[in-house]
């Protein structure tokens, strides 16, 4: 009878677990505080559920799952040294510590069905996001409204670099929809929605990051559809739509002009692409002063506020490159965590239970990838959760090489 009443609470906990964190996928582009909740209440049916051998099990039979948590233990040693403001070494902790996700996350979706829930929960949250902004942007809905933002960008819930790098991912996952529909109607819809989402990135909110993701995904597109031949279609387009004077040519020029300006000397002039060159430069030079274990978790803000010390250039609380980050916090071994992450991802994504999900896998991958090179996305709460919790649905998945 005992026995029967704990099977029972522990399969009702699971099941909380399970749908808290499908519903996440609703959630991250929407809301900080219901994420926190979700995360909360996925976090308590974990514990909850109980059932330790099995969740073991498909934690230590996942490599992506244990990369996570080797990058993540790395982290947490990089709080034990080095020099950091108080408190930074916890806060930064923190922030990583979505990577936990990946972990938990690969017991609890093993099945199939909840996956292609999960899957669906969050383009269900990033077609509404697309719909706002498009309301936002024809006046239905007055700017700022959602965003909390005045500003003349339709964006909705989140500042315009998070907007992109989510509307550039729903690009590509609403492009693969089409691709699985059933009938000519349902694949004219996502079609649409795909179309949408592109020109929402390329045309009405600014943000380089989520455009040049947008490129890669498109070519990455291609070649699923056709091999290299798509793959040279979609980069051809994505270069005649850079070509169309507009908002998104502008900001390249712009990018080209502080580029220019950087490179002749112009360091004291505040500007997105001349600050983040000054903030590369800066962090080849600490890491080059602690190559092998860095400076510590959370001491990237002192340590850059000691190289800039008698300068002009203002503090800086991360380089904005998250492999720059990773290796001046933890030095190469914490870089080649990362590198390691995210090339088992790639690697694996082979194995996991469908085809869909293999691309998926694969353009999320592409994704941080190209984010990384220009934002510390691990740091921020959207991105870095996104990482988390869509690597976790995928790879729970994950086929071992004696049943794929």
């Amino acid at each position: 009878m005992g026995a029967g009443v704990y099977g029972a609470l522990s399969g009702h906990a699971e099941r909380v677990a399970r749908w808290s964190g499908i519903a996440l996928g609703f959630s991250i582009p929407i809301s900080v505080a219901l994420d926190n909740a979700l995360l909360a209440l996925f976090v308590a049916g974990w514990v909850a559920s109980g059932a330790w051998r099995a969740k073991w099990q498909a934690i230590r039979s996942n490599p992506v799952a244990l990369a996570a948590l080797a990058l993540l233990a790395l982290l947490a040693v990089g709080t034990l040294y080095g020099e950091r403001d108080p408190g930074d070494g916890a806060r930064y902790l923190v922030k990583y510590s979505d990577l936990l996700l990946v972990a938990l996350l690969a017991f609890i979706f093993r099945d199939a069905q909840a996956r292609a829930h999960a899957l669906l929960a969050l383009v269900a949250g990033l077609a509404l996001v697309l719909c706002l902004s498009y309301l936002i942007h024809f006046g239905i809905i007055p700017h700022g409204k959602l965003s909390g933002v005045d500003q003349a960008a339709p964006i909705v819930f989140k500042h315009s670099l998070t907007h992109n790098v989510l509307m550039a991912l729903g690009a590509y996952l609403f492009a693969q929809y089409a691709g699985q529909a059933a009938s000519r109607e349902v694949r004219a819809c996502w079609i649409a929605l795909a179309v949408l989402a592109a020109v929402n990135v390329l045309f009405m909110v600014p943000g380089r990051t989520g455009q040049l993701i947008l490129v890669v995904l498109a070519v990455y597109g291609g070649y699923v559809w056709k091999g290299w031949r798509g793959a040279t279609v979609a980069g051809a387009a994505m270069a005649v739509l850079l070509l169309i004077p507009g908002p998104m040519q502008q900001r390249f020029e712009q990018g080209f002009q502080e580029r220019s300006a950087w490179e002749a000397g112009d360091h004291g002039r505040p500007s997105s692409i001349g600050d983040r060159l000054e903030f590369y430069r800066a962090s080849l030079a600490i890491v080059r002063e602690h190559p092998w274990v860095g400076v510590g978790t959370g001491g990237f803000p002192r340590a850059y506020a000691r190289h800039i010390e008698g300068t002009a250039l203002a503090p800086s609380r991360n380089p904005h490159n998250e492999f720059l980050h990773l290796a001046v916090q933890l030095g190469a071994i914490g870089l080649a965590a990362f590198l390691w992450l995210l090339a088992t991802q790639w690697r694996l994504s082979g194995r996991l239970a469908s085809a869909p999900e293999t691309h998926l896998a694969r353009a999320l991958v592409l994704t941080i990838v190209t984010g990384c090179m220009f934002n510390s996305l691990l740091l921020d709460h959207t991105e870095g959760l996104l990482y988390a919790w869509l690597t976790g649905v995928l790879y729970a998945g994950l086929k071992s090489k004696h049943n794929g």
